[in-house]
């Protein structure tokens, strides 16, 4: 059975786009793959989860539980905490140990507040 080649066809409303306009509408699409998963993930995490997450990263146990009740706390959690952890991290120049630490501590919450508005 020989498959009709429908390339064309398909292609055809992409025809006058640039180059630019070609990645824009890929980004486009892209998000609108994403964004179900993104609402799930933030609908269906748990502490327990955003632990393990974070001791993936290489933090330790009790690092683990203080900043995973501070983003619990602060209505971060649905954010994730390996992804508050990788938000610090970058803003602060360094790995996840010290980035954790600092956050276990409560101090540095003011750089996930800024990135999410609505954090407590």
């Amino acid at each position: 059975m020989a498959r009709e080649d429908t390339f064309r066809d398909a292609r055809e409303h992409l025809q006058g786009l640039s180059d630019e306009a070609l990645e824009a509408r890929f980004w486009e699409l892209s998000q609108q793959c994403v964004d179900p998963l993104v609402e799930l993930a933030r609908t269906h995490t748990s502490p327990s989860i955003e632990r393990s997450v974070l001791m993936r990263m290489g933090i330790d146990s009790r690092t683990c539980m203080a900043v995973v009740g501070e983003c619990e706390k602060r209505g971060l959690l649905g954010h994730g905490a390996g992804h508050v952890l990788l938000v610090c991290m970058q803003a602060w120049s360094c790995d996840a140990r010290t980035a954790a630490a600092k956050l276990a501590t409560g101090e540095g919450w003011e750089t996930p507040a800024a990135k999410w508005g609505g954090a407590r």
